[in-house]
């Protein structure tokens, strides 16, 4: 397999893994994982150091009988780690934004040092806590086992690093509405590496309702509830859906419920009317990316409609898209919607890195 290809099969593996609990999940040998989890802490600062490690890992997974501390053709039996690096290994850290050198880890006096990589290594390695890491991991990297772990070891935590970073977005201004519905779309189904963007469309849904509780007589004395976590559960206290707004007494008033990739049936409706049916809100929104199950239809109806003469709530099952439509028609400023979804984007903890980096992305080929 080539380098660039195997890289990015153990960063696709290595996103999946992390998920949304930003933790690393690894069964490494406890005392390398120890190392691992020094150099990464360090990372930033010694980029030089996670960089060698690295590129010692890849290439003594694909050439088994190389003595990976002999780091440079100079050295007996050695190999040249600089210019692996140089071709492959910087490149990719560059492309996928975590820590990296602008040509090579080998660049630093305390790396390139030309003896082995071994316990007598004289490189002034700072701090020494972590030059024994060094040393310590590129003694078990030569051992050849377990590789794979210490690789996905490496990458989840750079992943669950960069995820922590600020990122600056893109907010367009003056942009029509159909211009609006696009970026949206594509933003919601993008395919991504890790979980989060089932978040997206309610992320969209909030920054409209943000907007109209402004602007609307419908919500004048009403409260828009401040969104709540991703993972909280259903049965949270007083929340009937994903958006919540209450009147002046605190009573649900009106509520949205956001599927994302599943179409509307009549058993989601029948589910949604169980976790309103014991309140006063007066009508509910079931909205859904992949709009309604078609073949449904005539059962969604007869359900929307058994639910207003027994309870009195209007239920709006309908697509995602032709509600944001309808609700952006509706303001005065559509700048501000974009203002309120990227703020939403940079702040909601569900969110990973490429989610938000995908938006900048998506802008920018407008």
């Amino acid at each position: 397999m080539e380098p660039i290809e195997f890289l990015k099969q153990i960063y696709n593996e290595s996103m999946a893994i992390v998920g949304s609990d930003n933790t690393i999940k690894s069964d490494l040998d406890p005392k390398a994982a120890n190392h691992l989890s020094e150099i990464l802490g360090r990372s930033e600062s010694a980029k030089a150091v996670i960089t060698v490690i690295l590129t010692s890992a890849v290439y003594k997974m694909l050439n088994h009988e190389q003595d990976i501390r002999n780091h440079q053709t100079s050295i007996p039996n050695g190999y040249s780690g600089r210019t692996f690096d140089s071709k492959f290994i910087t490149p990719f850290l560059k492309s996928v934004k975590f820590p990296a050198m602008a040509e090579s880890g080998w660049l630093t006096r305390s790396l390139e040092q030309k003896v082995p990589y071994d316990s007598n290594y004289s490189g002034a390695i700072r701090p020494d806590s972590l030059k024994t890491a060094f040393l310590e991991t590129i003694a078990f990297i030569q051992k050849g086992k377990d590789l794979d772990k210490v690789l996905s070891f490496l990458f989840q935590g750079l992943i669950i690093q960069r995820n922590a970073q600020q990122i600056d977005l893109a907010k367009p201004h003056n942009l029509q509405i159909a211009t609006i519905i696009d970026l949206l779309t594509k933003h919601f189904d993008t395919k991504y590496s890790a979980e989060g963007a089932s978040r997206l469309p309610v992320l969209a849904l909030y920054a409209a309702y943000q907007c109209l509780v402004n602007e609307t007589k419908r919500f004048e004395g009403k409260t828009l509830w401040p969104i709540e976590s991703h993972t909280s559960a259903d049965t949270r206290s007083g929340r009937i859906g994903d958006i919540d707004i209450v009147d002046e007494k605190e009573r649900a008033f009106e509520a949205v419920e956001v599927k994302h990739g599943i179409a509307i049936t009549a058993q989601l409706v029948k589910d949604a009317f169980e976790k309103f049916k014991t309140t006063q809100v007066s009508r509910y929104y079931l909205l859904s990316t992949a709009n309604i199950d078609a073949s449904q239809a005539d059962e969604i109806n007869k359900e929307v409609d058994r639910i207003k003469n027994i309870h009195g709530c209007h239920v709006i099952a309908n697509g995602l898209t032709n509600s944001l439509k309808y609700y952006l028609r509706l303001l005065s400023d559509t700048s501000e919607f974009i203002e309120n979804y990227v703020n939403l984007i940079e702040t909601d903890t569900a969110l990973k890195f490429e989610h938000k980096t995908e938006w900048n992305n998506i802008i920018s080929k407008m």
